[in-house]
């Protein structure tokens, strides 16, 4: 196990300043030069690990107690040098139990409150609904002025080839690649540069300049094909975490509407 991923499971299970006194009540593990290793620190990280695929065997909690008593034994001496009083290991500390706090907070939120498999099928849909039932293969040519975009579009009238004039365009990104993009839907695109888009017919260009925000688009469109959608069952965690972040949004969004904050 990863000595991060061990000191993280070890902070989360931390017992608080206050409750040591009670240590001696509780069943020890292991005892490091008379301070106590208690066998629920042991229990919590098993457990961790257990809903990470790891086993809950003897082997596996003789392993986790060794780590424990080599970490109790590198904090004692880092007490002993003094290291546990400066103000930057304190601010550490302090930051370190509010984000376990924090995440305690989540975990107990979503366990009343849980996203319903409905509702990430509902966001799929949405989503696969925005983008469309097509993408589209183009190549552009980005120019800083109007006059640039009517100039290569009057050259490439008269014969020229949009690999070639493509080099002088200011996307860096594509102008190397003859102005090829990617695959896309037109969600992709700023709105100009779709509506532009699709609207022309395969192998076409623009015939006079697009503007977006980012300057004058000259495009061509080069192919159209039924739009690769990814199953559900493929994307269905990434949508959930991104319900579980819209969710953390509104509830920290509630709590700065009622809060005093100067």
């Amino acid at each position: 196990m990863k000595l991060r991923l061990f000191l993280a499971l070890l902070l989360a299970g931390a017992i608080p300043a206050g409750a040591l006194a009670q240590a001696k009540e509780q069943t020890r593990a292991a005892t490091v030069n008379g301070k106590p290793i208690l066998k629920s620190r042991v229990d919590f990280i098993v457990k961790q690990q257990a809903g990470q695929g790891s086993p809950d065997n003897a082997q596996v909690r003789e392993a986790v107690l060794d780590r424990l008593i080599n970490v109790e034994l590198v904090v004692q001496e880092a007490e002993r040098r003094g290291l546990t009083k400066t103000a930057d290991l304190q601010v550490q500390l302090d930051l370190a139990r509010k984000q376990v706090i924090f995440q305690a907070f989540l975990q107990e939120h979503f366990k009343a409150h849980p996203i319903k498999d409905e509702a990430v099928r509902t966001e799929y849909e949405r989503v696969k609904s925005e983008r469309g039932d097509k993408e589209y293969k183009a190549r552009h040519i980005l120019v800083d002025k109007d006059t640039e975009a009517k100039e290569i579009i009057e050259k490439l009238n008269k014969g020229g080839k949009f690999e070639e004039l493509a080099k002088q365009s200011i996307d860096v990104g594509s102008k190397d690649k003859g102005g090829e993009l990617d695959w896309a839907v037109p969600a992709n695109y700023t709105k100009p540069f779709a509506d532009a888009m699709v609207r022309l017919e395969k192998g076409k260009t623009t015939d006079a300049p697009v503007q977006s925000q980012f300057g004058w688009h000259v495009i061509r469109l080069d192919d159209v094909r039924t739009a690769q959608v990814p199953a559900f069952d493929s994307v269905k965690q990434r949508i959930l975490g991104m319900l579980q972040e819209q969710e953390i949004q509104r509830l920290v969004g509630d709590l700065r509407a009622k809060a005093k904050v100067e």
